[in-house]
């Protein structure tokens, strides 16, 4: 592995860990203050889990912020899942 590529890796590894700290927080800390507000099902934290998880932080993060935006009173709500 050239040293750029490590870097890289070691790169997406700090942002997928903060990412899921991030998420961790929120549930731990701030999703037990305000209850459940989430308009969508999975969850909008369980969704940015399973999509960093599954897409890494780039694409998975990306799709967490798309979500996180559509998660208001004005969008109707039902199941959306992480897209393959």
């Amino acid at each position: 592995m050239t040293s750029m590529a490590a870097i890289g890796l070691l790169v997406s590894q700090t942002v997928e860990s903060l990412l899921l700290a991030l998420i961790g927080f929120y549930r731990r800390f701030i999703s037990p203050m305000i209850g459940p507000r989430c308009r969508f099902t999975p969850t909008c934290s369980a969704y940015g889990l399973e999509a960093i998880e599954k897409h890494g932080p780039w694409k998975g993060g990306w799709l967490t912020m798309k979500r996180l935006l559509r998660c208001h009173p004005f969008t109707p709500c039902g199941c959306d899942p992480v897209p393959d």
